[in-house]
């Protein structure tokens, strides 16, 4: 089965019929132009760029979004523009991706922001932060309240331009090889939890790592980690998680939202042409939609398989549990504001994000499920 068929990539006369359309008309805004969009003809050799990802090649969920990414460029630019995918470790290893885009080593890069935690304190918050932003509230506080420009100057110091580039949606709350059926029980875990979620988990008595994800399986079948959480379903599956820890548990309160960003050298990205620029920036744009649609469409499979074939447990934290993993989202996210300047920027710009979306989500989306629920 060709990979159009298997991951349902539209028919390609349909597709580049779109794309000449958007990016006649992005050209031409960014040209200033006002004649009929015309779509640029090949001239001469291709633009050819890197692309180096943190994740296995073709892992379902981001593996498979980075390599859409450039499959749509090159067809979208008529093959003007090439992008050659390099998956965790093939040119740099899975958390060497920042700093090869940043040095021009490679000219574009496809992770999760939190990997950068080390470097910048505030980037947490542009994969997501406990108890945060869902998928949609996300897109919405980066593309409508001002969270672009923030991770812009976040990241303008390194050379590096983020944006959005897929989804994995609402993550799962990881795989356990031990029960957790009370508070004490998180004591001495050793859980692979990247970004404010692992701080969280720090302050209960646990020890979190940021783990590759190529390395998850291997650690936990080797009895050096407890628990590990990466995506969903449908993800972890294929890491074959579910092989060597029994407990699957929910919810994902470190990762409420799952958006994987697309880094691009910021030299690399101003010698592009106009039209080429567009592209590339309108296929990071849809591949975010078509990849939390995807998601959310494949974890329910995932999951149906999981339980009745694999033998999997679906577990809930404990009340107590959860309770007290708010208490300390709380106390992490305030000591977290204070780390630098632009932590406080970001936080205070999330914050307000989650203060204006939350009461309508509370009579839309959540009245709605609330509704649905006692009707089955």
């Amino acid at each position: 089965m060709s990979d159009q068929k298997k991951f349902g990539l539209p028919a390609r006369r349909a597709f580049l019929t779109s794309g000449a359309a958007f990016v006649g008309g992005a050209a031409a805004s960014l040209t200033g132009g006002g004649a009929s969009p015309v779509m640029a003809q090949p001239v001469g050799e291709p633009v050819r760029w890197r692309l180096v990802t943190s994740w296995p090649r073709n892992l379902p969920g981001p593996g498979v979004t980075a390599q859409r990414i450039c499959d749509r460029v090159k067809e979208m630019s008529g093959g003007r523009f090439l992008i050659t995918l390099y998956s965790a470790g093939e040119l740099v290893p899975a958390l060497g991706v920042f700093d090869a885009v940043s040095s021009g080593a490679a000219e574009m890069g496809h992770s999760a922001s939190f990997f950068w935690q080390g470097k910048m304190p505030a980037s947490v918050f542009f994969t997501a932060s406990p108890f945060g932003l869902l998928p949609q509230e996300h897109i919405a506080w980066i593309e409508r309240g001002g969270g672009q420009a923030l991770w812009d100057e976040l990241y303008a110091p390194f050379g590096i331009k983020p944006v959005m580039a897929g989804n994995t949606g609402v993550q799962m709350g990881g795989w356990f090889t031990r029960e957790i059926n009370e508070l004490d029980d998180l004591k001495g875990l050793r859980i692979r939890m990247p970004g404010l979620g692992g701080e969280v988990m720090r302050q209960l008595g646990a020890t979190p790592t940021t783990t590759a994800p190529g390395e998850i399986y291997q650690a936990l079948s080797r009895g050096l980690l407890d628990a590990a959480e990466f995506l969903g379903p449908w993800s972890d599956r294929s890491m074959g998680f579910y092989q060597v820890a029994k407990y699957y548990y929910s919810p994902g309160f470190h990762e409420p939202n799952g958006t994987g960003e697309a880094l691009f050298n910021s030299d690399a990205l101003d010698q592009l042409p106009d039209d080429l620029r567009a592209i590339l920036k309108e296929a990071c744009r849809a591949e975010n939609g078509r990849a939390l649609a995807e998601s959310d469409w494949e974890n329910a499979r995932a999951l149906q398989v999981l339980q009745e074939e694999d033998g999997v447990e679906i577990k809930i934290y404990p009340s107590e549990v959860l309770s007290a993993l708010r208490r300390e989202t709380a106390t992490v996210l305030e000591a977290f504001s204070q780390k630098d300047e632009m932590s406080s920027k970001v936080y205070a710009s999330a914050t307000a994000a989650r203060e204006r979306l939350g009461p309508w989500m509370a009579v839309s989306m959540q009245a709605f499920m609330n509704a649905r629920s006692r009707g089955e």
